[in-house]
């Protein structure tokens, strides 16, 4: 179930990012509500995941995970363009998580 509350948190962390754009400084209301309903699910279920998997985990997971899923969607729906040193960042980012996932022994 950690997993799930952690894809949870990733996924209305993302969603929260993606719209704190459209806040405007929080001057918007339907976005600047959307922003703060997504983060407080995303940091309910990260509490939920802290009692099962590690602290540095779960946040390297949910950051980098947010971090690569905030850029395409930047790129999708605000049109904003990465250059090369970004895109080699973001995959560097990705492959970090995918080692700690794949060879962590510290991940249940």
């Amino acid at each position: 179930m950690a997993y799930l509350y952690l894809a949870i948190a990733i996924i209305a962390e993302i969603f929260a990012t993606t719209m704190l754009k459209d806040t405007n400084g929080f001057s918007v209301l339907l976005p600047s509500l959307f922003t703060i309903i997504g983060y407080g699910i995303a940091f309910f279920m990260l509490s939920l995941c802290v009692q099962t998997i590690p602290t540095g985990v779960i946040y390297a997971l949910w950051s980098g995970t947010g971090i690569v899923g905030i850029a395409i969607l930047g790129w999708i729906i605000h049109k904003q363009v990465l250059d090369i040193p970004a895109i080699a960042g973001i995959i560097l980012i990705l492959t970090g998580v995918v080692v700690i996932k794949l060879f962590s022994k510290t991940v249940v």
